[in-house]
Protein backbone atom coordinates (compact mmCIF):
# COMPACT_ATOMS: atom_id res chain seq x y z
CA UNK A 1 0.00 0.00 0.00
CA UNK A 2 1.77 3.11 -1.23
CA UNK A 3 0.81 6.77 -1.20
CA UNK A 4 4.18 8.28 -2.18
CA UNK A 5 5.40 9.45 -5.58
CA UNK A 6 8.82 10.72 -6.66
CA UNK A 7 12.49 9.76 -6.40
CA UNK A 8 14.53 12.63 -4.91
CA UNK A 9 11.64 15.07 -4.57
CA UNK A 10 8.71 13.01 -3.30
CA UNK A 11 5.19 13.67 -2.05
CA UNK A 12 3.13 11.53 0.33
CA UNK A 13 -0.61 12.06 0.68
CA UNK A 14 -2.73 11.26 3.72
CA UNK A 15 -6.24 11.82 5.04
CA UNK A 16 -9.83 11.07 4.08
CA UNK A 17 -12.68 13.19 2.75
CA UNK A 18 -14.59 13.26 6.04
CA UNK A 19 -11.72 12.68 8.44
CA UNK A 20 -10.25 15.45 10.62
CA UNK A 21 -7.92 16.67 7.88
CA UNK A 22 -6.14 15.95 4.63
CA UNK A 23 -2.44 16.54 4.20
CA UNK A 24 0.78 16.03 2.31
CA UNK A 25 4.47 15.65 3.09
CA UNK A 26 6.87 17.06 0.50
CA UNK A 27 10.35 15.62 0.98
CA UNK A 28 13.58 16.44 -0.85
CA UNK A 29 12.73 20.03 -1.78
CA UNK A 30 15.87 22.17 -2.00
CA UNK A 31 16.50 24.61 0.84
CA UNK A 32 16.06 28.34 0.38
CA UNK A 33 13.00 28.22 -1.88
CA UNK A 34 10.61 31.10 -1.06
CA UNK A 35 7.21 29.86 0.09
CA UNK A 36 4.69 32.18 -1.54
CA UNK A 37 1.50 32.16 0.56
CA UNK A 38 -0.40 33.99 -2.19
CA UNK A 39 0.59 31.33 -4.73
CA UNK A 40 -0.61 28.57 -2.39
CA UNK A 41 -3.89 30.42 -1.79
CA UNK A 42 -4.36 30.88 -5.55
CA UNK A 43 -3.77 27.18 -6.24
CA UNK A 44 -6.25 26.20 -3.53
CA UNK A 45 -8.85 28.67 -4.84
CA UNK A 46 -8.52 27.22 -8.35
CA UNK A 47 -9.24 23.74 -6.96
CA UNK A 48 -11.97 24.88 -4.56
CA UNK A 49 -15.60 24.46 -5.73
CA UNK A 50 -17.46 27.61 -6.73
CA UNK A 51 -20.55 28.61 -8.64
CA UNK A 52 -23.57 26.54 -9.65
CA UNK A 53 -21.43 24.08 -11.62
CA UNK A 54 -19.52 22.80 -8.56
CA UNK A 55 -20.40 20.82 -5.45
CA UNK A 56 -22.13 22.73 -2.65
CA UNK A 57 -19.47 21.55 -0.21
CA UNK A 58 -17.50 24.64 0.76
CA UNK A 59 -14.18 24.28 2.57
CA UNK A 60 -12.07 27.29 3.48
CA UNK A 61 -8.83 25.31 3.02
CA UNK A 62 -7.09 27.03 5.93
CA UNK A 63 -3.82 25.17 5.56
CA UNK A 64 -1.07 24.85 8.15
CA UNK A 65 2.60 24.24 7.36
CA UNK A 66 3.88 22.18 10.28
CA UNK A 67 7.52 21.72 9.27
CA UNK A 68 10.14 22.34 6.62
CA UNK A 69 9.63 26.12 6.32
CA UNK A 70 11.43 28.73 8.43
CA UNK A 71 11.29 32.50 7.97
CA UNK A 72 9.39 32.12 4.73
CA UNK A 73 11.73 29.73 2.93
CA UNK A 74 12.19 25.97 2.74
CA UNK A 75 14.76 24.43 5.09
CA UNK A 76 15.45 21.25 3.13
CA UNK A 77 13.68 19.06 5.67
CA UNK A 78 10.27 17.46 4.97
CA UNK A 79 7.46 19.98 4.46
CA UNK A 80 4.25 18.85 6.16
CA UNK A 81 1.01 20.59 5.17
CA UNK A 82 -2.34 19.92 6.86
CA UNK A 83 -5.77 21.20 5.77
CA UNK A 84 -8.71 20.63 8.16
CA UNK A 85 -12.04 19.26 6.93
CA UNK A 86 -14.92 21.30 8.32
CA UNK A 87 -17.91 21.17 5.93
CA UNK A 88 -18.68 17.44 6.09
CA UNK A 89 -22.11 15.81 5.98
CA UNK A 90 -21.31 12.15 6.53
CA UNK A 91 -24.96 11.13 6.87
CA UNK A 92 -25.31 11.66 3.11
CA UNK A 93 -23.13 8.57 2.64
CA UNK A 94 -24.67 6.14 5.16
CA UNK A 95 -26.22 3.90 2.50
CA UNK A 96 -22.95 3.81 0.56
CA UNK A 97 -21.26 1.70 3.22
CA UNK A 98 -22.53 -1.27 1.22
CA UNK A 99 -23.51 0.08 -2.21
CA UNK A 100 -21.02 0.50 -5.03
CA UNK A 101 -21.43 3.83 -6.82
CA UNK A 102 -20.84 3.08 -10.53
CA UNK A 103 -17.58 4.67 -11.66
CA UNK A 104 -16.31 5.10 -8.10
CA UNK A 105 -13.81 3.15 -5.99
CA UNK A 106 -16.32 1.97 -3.35
CA UNK A 107 -16.20 -1.69 -4.38
CA UNK A 108 -12.48 -1.86 -5.19
CA UNK A 109 -11.62 -0.13 -1.91
CA UNK A 110 -13.80 -2.63 -0.05
CA UNK A 111 -11.95 -5.52 -1.69
CA UNK A 112 -8.43 -4.11 -1.31
CA UNK A 113 -8.78 -2.98 2.31
CA UNK A 114 -10.93 -5.85 3.52
CA UNK A 115 -13.92 -3.67 4.40
CA UNK A 116 -11.96 -1.42 6.77
CA UNK A 117 -11.67 1.63 4.46
CA UNK A 118 -13.36 4.90 5.44
CA UNK A 119 -16.23 5.11 2.93
CA UNK A 120 -17.58 8.55 3.95
CA UNK A 121 -17.36 10.89 1.00
CA UNK A 122 -15.14 8.42 -0.84
CA UNK A 123 -12.58 8.35 1.98
CA UNK A 124 -8.97 8.41 0.80
CA UNK A 125 -10.15 8.11 -2.81
CA UNK A 126 -11.94 11.47 -2.69
CA UNK A 127 -10.86 14.47 -4.71
CA UNK A 128 -10.76 16.28 -1.37
CA UNK A 129 -7.31 14.76 -0.77
CA UNK A 130 -5.96 16.75 -3.74
CA UNK A 131 -6.28 20.00 -1.76
CA UNK A 132 -3.06 19.21 0.07
CA UNK A 133 -1.48 18.12 -3.20
CA UNK A 134 -2.22 21.56 -4.65
CA UNK A 135 -0.64 23.27 -1.63
CA UNK A 136 2.70 21.46 -1.90
CA UNK A 137 2.53 21.66 -5.68
CA UNK A 138 2.40 25.44 -5.38
CA UNK A 139 5.66 25.34 -3.41
CA UNK A 140 7.30 23.28 -6.15
CA UNK A 141 5.90 25.64 -8.80
CA UNK A 142 7.47 28.60 -6.99
CA UNK A 143 10.84 26.87 -7.12
CA UNK A 144 10.41 26.24 -10.84
CA UNK A 145 9.48 29.89 -11.51
CA UNK A 146 12.78 30.93 -9.93
CA UNK A 147 14.40 28.91 -12.74
CA UNK A 148 12.21 30.50 -15.41
CA UNK A 149 9.92 27.45 -15.74
CA UNK A 150 6.19 28.22 -15.90
CA UNK A 151 3.12 25.97 -16.09
CA UNK A 152 -0.30 26.74 -17.54
CA UNK A 153 -3.38 24.58 -18.11
CA UNK A 154 -6.63 25.39 -19.91
CA UNK A 155 -9.83 23.50 -20.69
CA UNK A 156 -9.23 22.44 -24.27
CA UNK A 157 -12.67 20.86 -24.46
CA UNK A 158 -15.66 20.43 -22.16
CA UNK A 159 -19.08 18.96 -22.91
CA UNK A 160 -18.31 19.09 -26.62
CA UNK A 161 -17.24 22.76 -26.65
CA UNK A 162 -13.64 23.43 -27.70
CA UNK A 163 -11.45 26.27 -26.49
CA UNK A 164 -8.85 27.89 -28.77
CA UNK A 165 -5.45 26.13 -28.55
CA UNK A 166 -2.26 27.51 -27.08
CA UNK A 167 -0.32 29.76 -29.43
CA UNK A 168 3.28 29.15 -30.50
CA UNK A 169 4.35 31.67 -27.82
CA UNK A 170 2.23 30.74 -24.78
CA UNK A 171 3.96 32.89 -22.16
CA UNK A 172 1.22 35.55 -22.02
CA UNK A 173 -1.46 32.87 -21.99
CA UNK A 174 0.08 31.19 -18.93
CA UNK A 175 -0.15 34.47 -17.06
CA UNK A 176 -3.75 34.96 -18.17
CA UNK A 177 -4.77 31.47 -17.01
CA UNK A 178 -3.23 32.04 -13.59
CA UNK A 179 -5.84 34.76 -12.99
CA UNK A 180 -8.88 32.86 -14.33
CA UNK A 181 -10.90 30.57 -12.08
CA UNK A 182 -12.54 29.03 -15.14
CA UNK A 183 -9.39 28.33 -17.16
CA UNK A 184 -10.14 29.02 -20.80
CA UNK A 185 -8.35 31.15 -23.37
CA UNK A 186 -11.62 32.20 -25.01
CA UNK A 187 -14.09 33.52 -22.44
CA UNK A 188 -16.87 33.19 -25.01
CA UNK A 189 -16.16 29.46 -25.34
CA UNK A 190 -16.00 29.30 -21.55
CA UNK A 191 -19.55 30.62 -21.24
CA UNK A 192 -20.74 27.96 -23.68
CA UNK A 193 -19.04 25.29 -21.56
CA UNK A 194 -20.68 26.59 -18.38
CA UNK A 195 -24.11 26.52 -20.02
CA UNK A 196 -23.67 22.88 -21.01
CA UNK A 197 -22.44 21.94 -17.53
CA UNK A 198 -25.56 23.50 -16.01
CA UNK A 199 -27.76 21.72 -18.57
CA UNK A 200 -26.25 18.38 -17.51
CA UNK A 201 -26.79 19.28 -13.87
CA UNK A 202 -30.45 20.06 -14.60
CA UNK A 203 -30.76 16.57 -16.09
CA UNK A 204 -29.17 15.01 -12.99
CA UNK A 205 -26.13 14.12 -15.08
CA UNK A 206 -22.49 15.20 -15.50
CA UNK A 207 -19.91 15.99 -18.19
CA UNK A 208 -16.17 15.57 -18.76
CA UNK A 209 -13.52 17.24 -20.87
CA UNK A 210 -9.88 17.62 -21.88
CA UNK A 211 -7.23 19.71 -20.16
CA UNK A 212 -4.22 20.92 -22.16
CA UNK A 213 -1.03 21.89 -20.33
CA UNK A 214 2.03 23.78 -21.52
CA UNK A 215 5.35 24.19 -19.69
CA UNK A 216 7.83 26.81 -20.85
CA UNK A 217 11.45 27.23 -19.82
CA UNK A 218 12.35 23.56 -19.35
CA UNK A 219 16.01 23.00 -20.26
CA UNK A 220 16.99 20.34 -22.76
CA UNK A 221 18.44 17.07 -21.51
CA UNK A 222 16.03 16.22 -18.66
CA UNK A 223 14.58 12.72 -18.35
CA UNK A 224 15.76 9.21 -19.06
CA UNK A 225 15.25 6.80 -21.94
CA UNK A 226 12.59 4.14 -21.37
CA UNK A 227 11.15 3.73 -17.86
CA UNK A 228 11.94 7.12 -16.31
CA UNK A 229 11.34 9.21 -19.40
CA UNK A 230 9.84 12.67 -18.99
CA UNK A 231 6.66 11.38 -20.60
CA UNK A 232 6.38 8.23 -18.50
CA UNK A 233 7.01 10.07 -15.21
CA UNK A 234 4.46 12.75 -16.05
CA UNK A 235 1.95 10.17 -17.28
CA UNK A 236 2.36 8.20 -14.03
CA UNK A 237 1.63 11.29 -11.93
CA UNK A 238 -1.19 12.61 -14.12
CA UNK A 239 -2.99 9.27 -14.29
CA UNK A 240 -2.87 9.18 -10.49
CA UNK A 241 -5.39 12.03 -10.42
CA UNK A 242 -8.90 10.70 -9.88
CA UNK A 243 -10.97 11.15 -13.04
CA UNK A 244 -8.03 11.36 -15.46
CA UNK A 245 -8.39 8.44 -17.85
CA UNK A 246 -5.99 9.35 -20.64
CA UNK A 247 -2.78 11.33 -21.22
CA UNK A 248 -1.21 12.26 -24.57
CA UNK A 249 1.83 14.34 -25.51
CA UNK A 250 2.17 16.79 -28.37
CA UNK A 251 -0.14 15.80 -31.21
CA UNK A 252 -1.03 12.66 -29.27
CA UNK A 253 -3.48 10.31 -30.97
CA UNK A 254 -3.51 12.53 -34.05
CA UNK A 255 -0.13 10.96 -34.89
CA UNK A 256 -2.03 7.87 -36.01
CA UNK A 257 -3.44 9.67 -39.07
CA UNK A 258 -0.35 11.76 -39.93
CA UNK A 259 2.79 11.10 -41.97
CA UNK A 260 6.35 11.29 -40.71
CA UNK A 261 6.98 14.25 -42.99
CA UNK A 262 4.31 16.09 -40.98
CA UNK A 263 5.21 14.94 -37.47
CA UNK A 264 9.01 15.23 -37.59
CA UNK A 265 9.70 18.63 -36.03
CA UNK A 266 12.48 20.29 -38.13
CA UNK A 267 15.42 21.65 -36.09
CA UNK A 268 17.01 25.07 -36.65
CA UNK A 269 19.54 27.33 -34.95
CA UNK A 270 18.50 30.72 -33.60
CA UNK A 271 21.18 32.85 -31.98
CA UNK A 272 22.96 29.97 -30.31
CA UNK A 273 19.73 28.16 -29.38
CA UNK A 274 18.56 24.95 -31.01
CA UNK A 275 14.81 24.95 -31.58
CA UNK A 276 12.22 23.12 -33.67
CA UNK A 277 9.91 24.80 -36.17
CA UNK A 278 6.92 22.75 -35.01
CA UNK A 279 6.24 20.96 -31.73
CA UNK A 280 4.23 17.87 -32.60
CA UNK A 281 6.32 15.83 -30.15
CA UNK A 282 5.46 18.09 -27.22
CA UNK A 283 9.00 19.08 -26.28
CA UNK A 284 10.30 15.53 -25.79
CA UNK A 285 12.48 13.28 -27.98
CA UNK A 286 13.52 9.84 -26.79
CA UNK A 287 12.04 10.51 -23.36
CA UNK A 288 14.30 13.56 -22.87
CA UNK A 289 13.32 17.22 -23.04
CA UNK A 290 14.54 19.07 -26.14
CA UNK A 291 14.12 22.63 -24.87
CA UNK A 292 10.81 23.33 -26.60
CA UNK A 293 7.65 23.82 -24.52
CA UNK A 294 6.29 20.66 -22.95
CA UNK A 295 2.77 20.11 -24.26
CA UNK A 296 0.36 17.41 -23.10
CA UNK A 297 -3.35 16.74 -22.63
CA UNK A 298 -5.42 14.90 -20.01
CA UNK A 299 -8.85 13.37 -20.63
CA UNK A 300 -11.11 13.84 -17.59
CA UNK A 301 -14.17 11.62 -17.35
CA UNK A 302 -17.64 12.87 -16.34
CA UNK A 303 -18.16 12.95 -12.58
CA UNK A 304 -19.52 9.50 -11.64
CA UNK A 305 -21.80 10.77 -8.83
CA UNK A 306 -25.05 11.56 -10.62
CA UNK A 307 -28.70 11.79 -9.56
CA UNK A 308 -30.00 9.49 -12.30
CA UNK A 309 -30.91 5.90 -11.28
CA UNK A 310 -28.05 3.47 -11.90
CA UNK A 311 -27.75 -0.30 -11.60
CA UNK A 312 -25.34 -1.45 -8.91
CA UNK A 313 -24.79 -4.04 -6.18
CA UNK A 314 -24.75 -4.33 -2.42
CA UNK A 315 -21.28 -5.82 -2.14
CA UNK A 316 -21.64 -6.84 1.52
CA UNK A 317 -24.86 -8.79 0.92
CA UNK A 318 -24.14 -9.79 -2.69
CA UNK A 319 -27.40 -8.61 -4.25
CA UNK A 320 -28.42 -6.29 -7.08
CA UNK A 321 -29.64 -2.78 -6.27
CA UNK A 322 -30.62 0.48 -7.94
CA UNK A 323 -28.91 3.66 -6.76
CA UNK A 324 -29.49 7.39 -7.19
CA UNK A 325 -26.58 9.25 -5.62
CA UNK A 326 -27.64 11.89 -3.13
CA UNK A 327 -25.50 14.55 -1.45
CA UNK A 328 -23.31 17.35 -2.80
CA UNK A 329 -21.49 16.56 -6.03
CA UNK A 330 -19.95 18.31 -9.04
CA UNK A 331 -21.68 18.09 -12.42
CA UNK A 332 -18.16 18.69 -13.81
CA UNK A 333 -14.70 18.57 -12.24
CA UNK A 334 -12.66 19.61 -15.29
CA UNK A 335 -12.19 23.25 -14.26
CA UNK A 336 -11.16 22.23 -10.73
CA UNK A 337 -8.85 19.46 -11.95
CA UNK A 338 -6.73 22.12 -13.68
CA UNK A 339 -5.15 23.03 -10.33
CA UNK A 340 -4.34 19.39 -9.58
CA UNK A 341 -2.76 18.88 -13.01
CA UNK A 342 -0.61 21.98 -12.46
CA UNK A 343 0.41 20.67 -9.03
CA UNK A 344 1.49 17.18 -10.09
CA UNK A 345 3.26 18.65 -13.11
CA UNK A 346 5.29 20.95 -10.87
CA UNK A 347 6.13 18.16 -8.44
CA UNK A 348 7.16 15.76 -11.21
CA UNK A 349 9.35 18.32 -12.97
CA UNK A 350 10.97 19.32 -9.67
CA UNK A 351 11.88 15.67 -9.16
CA UNK A 352 13.17 15.19 -12.72
CA UNK A 353 15.29 18.34 -12.52
CA UNK A 354 16.73 17.34 -9.14
CA UNK A 355 17.65 13.90 -10.49
CA UNK A 356 19.34 15.53 -13.50
CA UNK A 357 21.15 18.48 -11.88
CA UNK A 358 21.43 17.68 -8.16
CA UNK A 359 19.69 18.27 -4.85
CA UNK A 360 20.40 22.00 -4.67
CA UNK A 361 19.49 22.84 -8.27
CA UNK A 362 16.23 24.48 -7.25
CA UNK A 363 17.85 26.56 -4.49
CA UNK A 364 17.66 30.18 -5.72
CA UNK A 365 20.61 31.40 -3.63
CA UNK A 366 23.42 30.09 -1.48
CA UNK A 367 23.38 31.51 2.09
Amino acid sequence: MKNTFGDLVSVTLFGESHGPAVGAVLDGMAPGVPVDSEAIARALSHRRPWGEFSTARREEDEYQILSGVFRGVTTGSPIAVVIPNRDTKSADYDELASLARPGHADYTAYVKYGGFADWRGGGHFSGRVTAALCAVGAIAASALREKGIRIGTHIAECAGVKDVPFSDDPGREIGLLAERRFPVLSEERGEEMKARILAAKEDGDSVGGILETVVTGMPAGVGEPFFDSTESKLAHALLSIGGVKGVSFGSGFAFASMRGSETNDPFFCDGGRILTKTNHNGGVNGGITNGMPLLFSCAVKPTPSIALPQETVNFRENRNETLSVRGRHDPCIVHRARAVVDAVTALTLADLLTVRFGQTYLSPVTP
